[in-house]
């Protein structure tokens, strides 16, 4: 991995074509990463993962973020050296323990556990490590393997989370760590040192709209952003939002007006949930969260107002001063 990356992150709703297209601007406009999102009833991520790798050379590629309760790491294993085969070496593995689960009647008990048995199966598959693995949530029995050479034992590991003890246990194993719906540079600390090893890659990605016009950039964020704006806020222990904000999103969301939760977001509260306005305003962003230590900024969905002018902004002149700023950095410990 490089020392400061940039990336895109898709929703997998889109058809294979506009995968392929979409892969090929991302090469285009010089990001370094392609992250497609494994979200609840969407198109498995797999799919257009394999769709962009065949139509780029050099972005990495990978799930944010796959689950052990929904994927069995034998599947999981399996799924990311199938991927690393079809991009030539590019695939990292996206992992988290997994939200929004409550309905399909899983159990979820001990998901740290979960999580950390899933990544010794993962990689002992990807490693041919035939001594097997006896753990209270999954096992392996002796002699078990794939029955086929893996490109790389060790692709890179992400670990998506927002909790302290899953952040500690990631400053063990993982690469990176992504903070999915943050914009907040004041969480790089936070995060920092919960996971506790200076090595590892903090990840911040969030709703992105960059246009021209922004204030109609920054309007589409907040309805974006009103979605999920209690999830998320309840995890960030640095914001503190007004009196009765979520419950009249809320109510707002109950009447299916987007746009009226959105616009009871205040400029300050959006900011540390999105990346968005002129691409003066989201560079201006984009520093702060380097500044603050952030190794990778991956922005999420939808970009712009249309995708592809969004992506266009994004490479053509946010990208440039943010590597302007990376290369002003000290550099960081690899990990």
């Amino acid at each position: 991995m490089t020392e400061y990356e940039f990336g895109l992150g898709f929703q997998s709703d889109k058809s294979a074509s506009e995968y392929g297209r979409l892969g090929r601007l991302a090469e285009e406009h010089g990001f370094d990463v392609v992250t497609v999102f494994h979200d609840l009833l969407y198109q498995p991520a797999f799919f257009p993962l394999l769709v962009i790798a065949l139509n780029t050379e050099r972005v990495r590629l990978g799930p944010a973020c796959l689950n052990p309760f929904t994927l069995h790491p034998v599947e999981i294993a399996g799924q990311t050296a199938a991927l690393d085969l079809a991009s030539g070496g590019r695939a990292y593995l996206g992992l988290t323990r997994g939200a929004w689960l409550d309905a399909l009647g899983l159990d979820q008990t001990r998901p740290l556990t979960a999580l950390r048995e899933a990544v010794e199966v993962i990689y002992r598959l990807l490693r041919g490590d035939r001594r097997g693995f006896s753990g209270a949530r999954f096992s392996l029995a002796p002699d078990a393997g794939l029955n086929y050479e893996p490109l790389r034992p060790d692709p890179p590991l992400l670990i998506g989370t927002w909790g302290e003890r899953t952040a500690g246990f990631a400053g063990e194993v993982a690469q990176e760590v992504k903070l999915g719906g943050s914009a907040n540079p004041d969480m790089v600390a936070v995060a920092r040192e919960r996971i506790g090893n200076d090595g590892v890659g903090i990840v911040l990605g969030a709703v992105t709209v960059v246009d021209e016009d922004g204030e109609r950039a920054r309007a589409r964020a907040r309805a974006e952003v009103a979605m999920y704006m209690e999830v998320v806020a309840a995890h960030d222990p640095t914001v503190t939002l007004p009196d009765d904000l979520l419950a009249e999103i809320r109510q707002c969301l109950a009447s299916r007006d987007r746009e009226g939760a959105g616009a009871l977001i205040p400029d300050e509260v959006l900011d540390r949930f999105a990346f968005s306005g002129t691409p003066e305003q989201v560079g201006a962003q984009v520093e702060g969260v380097l500044r603050a230590g952030a190794r990778r900024i991956e922005f999420g969905v939808p970009q712009g107002l249309t995708t592809e002018h969004g992506i266009e902004l994004l490479g053509t002149r946010v990208l440039p001063a943010a590597r302007r700023t990376a290369a002003g950095l000290p550099a960081r410990p690899a990990s």
